[in-house]
């Protein structure tokens, strides 16, 4: 089992930045280690447009851990946010940050290289927020049947309100409208993609779109 923080995360970062991969009989990591520095790859800068993190992640797919952990530790930060504004709960989105590191140790062996490794796992991220979605009975649906489609509640507004960034105000928003808005605008999927993921349609992925940037606009204008 996942040790867990003692204190919780900052609102855009998880509590560590560095992890133990699990055995590739175990589905879960062993533990978590002490947070270290961040990490930069050893061929960042390169002047050819390569991937700089590429090599680290051959080496991890291959069983090194050392690669592994680099991975881990230059793109927590950057997973977490993913899941924190898909799900809009910190402790949700720390426990699917560890499980995203999970599956991405799984499915490393099977990467080929098309897409850079930041797309290619933050792409697995959306894909563990969106299985767990459905595994805790979401239901696809949900996203345009949302009964708080349209307005936000006192309680969001007043979270909004008190946080006045982009961040505060996308986990303000409602479920569906919140994970249209972050598969669209912040990790660049079309509706048509969208569509698939949730089980809606391309246009109700757009409805959700719209309705997620008009109650942006009116949080961040309060």
């Amino acid at each position: 089992m996942l040790t867990r923080p003692v204190t919780g995360p900052s609102f855009d970062k998880p509590a560590v930045n560095t992890f133990v991969p699990p055995s590739t009989a175990s589905a879960r990591p062993a533990h978590v280690i002490v947070p270290g520095p961040e990490v930069v790859p050893p061929s960042a800068g390169t002047p050819d447009g390569t991937d700089p993190w590429r090599a680290d992640a051959e080496s991890a797919a291959r069983g090194d851990r050392a690669a592994f952990e680099r991975l881990y530790r230059a793109h927590t930060h950057r997973v977490f946010s993913i899941c924190m504004r898909m799900v809009g709960d910190r402790t949700k989105a720390e426990e699917l940050t560890q499980d995203v590191f999970v599956r991405v140790w799984q499915k490393l062996p099977t990467f080929r290289g098309d897409s850079q490794v930041s797309t290619w796992l933050h792409r697995v991220a959306v894909n563990v927020v969106l299985t767990n979605r459905k595994a805790d009975g979401a239901g696809k649906n949900r996203a345009v049947n949302d009964d708080e489609a349209i307005e936000m509640t006192p309680a969001r507004a007043a979270f909004v309100g008190e946080r006045l960034d982009l961040d505060g105000a996308i986990a303000g928003l409602p479920r569906g409208a919140r994970r249209v808005f972050v598969l669209h605008d912040v990790e660049g999927f079309t509706h048509e993609e969208i569509g698939d993921q949730l089980g809606i349609s391309p246009g109700g992925s757009k409805a959700q779109l719209h309705r997620a940037r008009m109650l942006l606009r009116q949080a961040l204008s309060r």
